[in-house]
């Protein structure tokens, strides 16, 4: 299969979007998109030069004194003040994916990426009326509890959760350190009764996986696979996926990307690489060069045909690995134009636990697209179902049954 090693850039896509009409994901949606992660310069680099001289900042300086002798009334905390001039010296970029996170949010997002944290085991999804949706993983404390999936989240340890309320700061709320004793109370409103039932759940360590696989009711020579997000997993799972699928024979594959808002770039490559035998995966266009990444000898069969389906929820990562087999004729790609994300960012630890994303390249897929602002365009664009039938699965099942061979 030629040499897929892991690494740690990303492509996470916080889509302060997961805002389409099925709703915004887990951490927020299309914000982030390619990044690296860890120590993310390497030491021949020379390191980062973070010490400024103070004289660049002296009007900044100068008005700080003036809030302190002057102003009416107490002023936040000194890290308030500074996190708030960090946020307005980026948003003069007018970049929305050059951004700072307090260390809550880059603790998450960290925990989101290596797909393993403590907490209660729910995806949270924000509903069109404002609420917000769980969605409890297999084997979960909170499954485990009686949540199921479509519960509306009224309250938290007594505290309603407010339609307008930061997503994060609910993630972070069901999430916390794994020792006897710790745990989380949600009052829920069931979606098939509609009662309100409180739950006292505790914590357990949650293997997130990024990787779910099977074959289809419909027809069950197709497999089907579907890659959550691209998470320092994804390639171990994605193997295991196909190594299954091919000891059940089947006879063709549908690699569903829908809501899948990005994660880590190199997951994402090693990704595309595992389906393809050759060719042109991504290319990455910095200020100074540009980086040309393609695939290895070996790859899934390429005899075996394969449907990508795609939505507007399908950001950043995932769109360089649709663009990838469908630019190389590998798969066809079904569903709705994708949310265009296209950038790398950065990321890079600061002291105190946050973290600031930098925008550091733009990626083109093989013929050269870019899909910043415009996203991909499927071979086959479809209309979603108002009454939750599932038409782009529905029309790759019609697509690979002919090539199918007996």
């Amino acid at each position: 299969m030629g040499s897929r090693g892991s690494g740690w850039v990303t492509l996470w896509v916080l889509p302060i979007l997961k805002g389409v009409a099925i709703g915004i994901t887990l951490l927020g949606a299309f914000v982030a998109g390619f990044f690296f992660r860890g120590s993310l310069l390497p030491a021949a680099s020379g390191g980062l030069a973070l010490a400024d001289p103070p004289e660049r900042y002296a009007l900044l300086q100068e008005v700080q004194g003036l809030l302190e002798r002057y102003y009416l009334r107490e002023l936040p905390e000194q890290r308030t003040l500074e996190y708030a001039a960090i946020r307005g010296a980026l948003s003069a970029l007018n970049d929305p994916y050059t951004l700072f996170n307090d260390p809550p949010v880059t603790r998450n997002e960290s925990d989101a990426l290596a797909g393993q944290y403590g907490g209660i085991g729910v995806d949270v999804q924000y509903a069109a009326d404002g609420s917000y949706v769980l969605y409890p993983y297999p084997g979960s404390p909170a499954l485990a509890a009686g949540v199921e999936e479509g519960d509306t989240l009224l309250a938290i340890n007594g505290q309603p959760v407010a339609p307008g309320t930061r997503l994060d700061e609910i993630v972070r709320a069901l999430r916390g350190e794994v020792k006897e004793g710790n745990g989380v109370d949600i009052r829920v409103r069931k979606r098939e009764t509609g009662a309100e039932v409180t739950y006292t759940i505790p914590f357990a360590v949650i293997t997130v996986p990024s990787v779910i696989w099977r074959t289809l009711i419909e027809d069950s020579r197709i497999g089907y696979v579907q890659i959550k997000s691209f998470t320092s997993r994804t390639p171990e799972e994605l193997r295991q996926a196909f190594d299954e699928l091919l000891a059940l024979q089947v006879k063709a594959l549908v690699l569903d990307l829908r809501n899948n808002a990005g994660g880590l770039l190199k997951e994402a490559i090693d990704t595309a690489d595992e389906i393809l035998s050759d060719g042109v995966i991504v290319i990455e266009k910095t200020r100074e060069a540009e980086r040309t990444y393609t695939a290895n000898e070996g790859g899934l069969d390429a005899a075996l045909p394969m449907i990508v389906l795609v939505n507007q929820g399908t950001a950043s990562a995932a769109e360089l690995v649709a663009g990838a087999l469908q630019d190389n004729d590998r798969a066809m790609v079904i569903g709705q134009r994708t949310f265009g994300k296209g950038s790398v960012q950065l990321i890079f630890p600061l002291s105190d636990g946050s973290s600031v994303h930098i925008t550091s390249a733009e990626w083109l897929t093989p013929d050269r697209t870019p899909l910043n602002r415009q996203g991909l365009e499927p071979d086959i664009s479809m209309i979603p179902a108002e009454d939750g039938r599932d038409v782009e699965l529905d029309e790759a099942v019609r697509q690979l049954q002919p090539r199918i061979a007996e």
